[in-house]
């Protein structure tokens, strides 16, 4: 049999029978993909990691809480032997055999019927590799040639035509905080994919330059706004070039949803027939406090964060937010869009009881190369940030937490 490479095939495994022997580590690994898979398990063994148990208690596996017994096996398609006792496993695995019941052994490859290859999934595609020489087994190998592959499916640098034609509609992204690296990868894979792209200012300038020749990448800021509003000419847009049957991406920073206007684009879509996916982002309010070493909550410190959009002052009439009350919370408080509002926030709060000496933190183009943090405290920040020249973008963070970390100079 070892001359013989094995025989590639995908298992159909929805709502038959599959028996598991042994609860450890292998049987751990292995579950999550037979229970996406629908299949009906039972796993046999006296005991079970944490998390294996986890999937007992929620009805995912029938656990029999014994050790391996002749006859297990019967009417099972598929049959993974993953137990710590040799015998059990050499003996389970005869009775594989008997039955022809597909067995894959975690102990000895060579003597079981069937190999679990190294698998990963990109949208729609999954990638399984197995070494093809019995002799020549390199799980490590293998797992390597694994991500490789999916890699370049999510990242966009191993391109696989489509020969059906795409759905046209919009895609709805949020690039993260500005580090490349930081986007989804479902986000990544859209724009791999994508015939226009619209991009916010602040969105992961560097993911454009990955982009294909073919692309067409438009500037959000650039868009000719005439008698529309800057909004309503990015909705206008999109609704355009999706009618023409592209692929469009829009690339937002952050997160779509985190005072990105992106629900306005999705209702001018939806209003204008035009299908569209949101796809969620790392949002910087989070993001780029953590990255300047500064955690939002911190057990005795903060049990909770507000985000508060400070792109109007609190005396402004259009301003939502109830700046009073959020001077009596004792979490943390972190502004965006507020640099150059700082001053009159930071005015109200110690208005309405907060300390003049509450710690602020100003994180300017948080989680990129050009990341800086500035300190200071509520009586000083207005000063600082002039003095400092920071500029937006810039993420401002209110509270006992700004002093948990190393300190900045460490």
């Amino acid at each position: 049999m070892a001359e013989h490479p094995a025989y590639p095939v995908g298992l159909r495994l929805s709502g038959r029978r599959v028996v598991v022997l042994g609860g450890g580590q292998v049987a751990q690994r292995r579950l999550p993909a037979l229970i996406a898979a629908g299949a009906d398990i039972t796993l046999v063994s006296p005991e079970a990691t944490p998390s294996v148990e986890a999937m007992a208690d929620a009805g995912e596996i029938t656990w029999a809480r014994r050790p391996y017994q002749d006859g297990d096996l019967a009417e099972a398609w598929y049959a993974l032997i993953a137990t710590s006792d040799p015998a059990a496993n050499t003996a389970a695995s005869a009775e594989a055999d008997r039955h022809r019941v597909w067995c894959v052994r975690s102990d000895d490859a060579d003597q079981a019927t069937a190999w679990t290859p190294a698998t990963g999934h990109s949208e729609g595609v999954t990638v399984a590799v197995l070494t093809t020489d019995a002799r020549g087994r390199d799980p490590r190998h293998t797992a390597a040639i694994r991500d490789a592959v999916v890699e370049g499916l999510r990242d966009g640098t191993l391109v696989a035509p489509h020969h059906r034609t795409r759905a046209p509609g919009v895609a709805l992204v949020g690039g993260g905080p500005g580090d490349p690296d930081l986007i989804t990868v479902r986000g990544r894979r859209l724009l791999a994919a994508a015939d226009v792209v619209i991009a916010d200012r602040l969105g992961p300038r560097d993911l454009l330059a990955e982009l294909p020749p073919h692309v067409e990448v438009i500037d959000a800021a650039k868009i000719p706004y005439g008698r529309y509003m800057a909004q309503e000419a990015i909705n206008n847009a999109l609704i355009e070039h999706a009618k023409q049957g592209k692929s469009v991406v829009r690339l937002k920073g952050g997160d779509p949803y985190v005072f990105g206007r992106g629900m306005e684009e999705v209702q001018a879509l939806a209003e204008a027939g035009i299908p569209c996916t949101v796809v969620p982002g790392i949002s910087s309010s989070i993001s780029v406090p953590s990255a300047a070493g500064i955690p939002v909550t911190h057990r005795g410190v903060a049990h909770e964060f507000t985000v508060v959009s400070g792109h109007v002052a609190p005396d402004d009439e259009r301003s939502l937010a109830d700046w009073p009350s959020l001077a009596k919370l004792t979490g943390t408080l972190v502004v965006l869009m507020g640099v150059d509002k700082i001053g009159k926030i930071a005015e109200t709060l110690v208005a309405h009881g907060k300390s003049p000496d509450t710690p602020v933190a100003l994180v300017q183009e948080g989680t990129t190369a050009a990341q800086r943090r500035v300190d200071a405290t509520l009586a000083t920040v207005a000063e600082v940030v002039r003095a400092e020249e920071v500029k937006p973008p810039a993420v401002i963070v209110i509270g006992a937490v700004v002093n948990v970390g190393p300190s900045p100079a460490a």
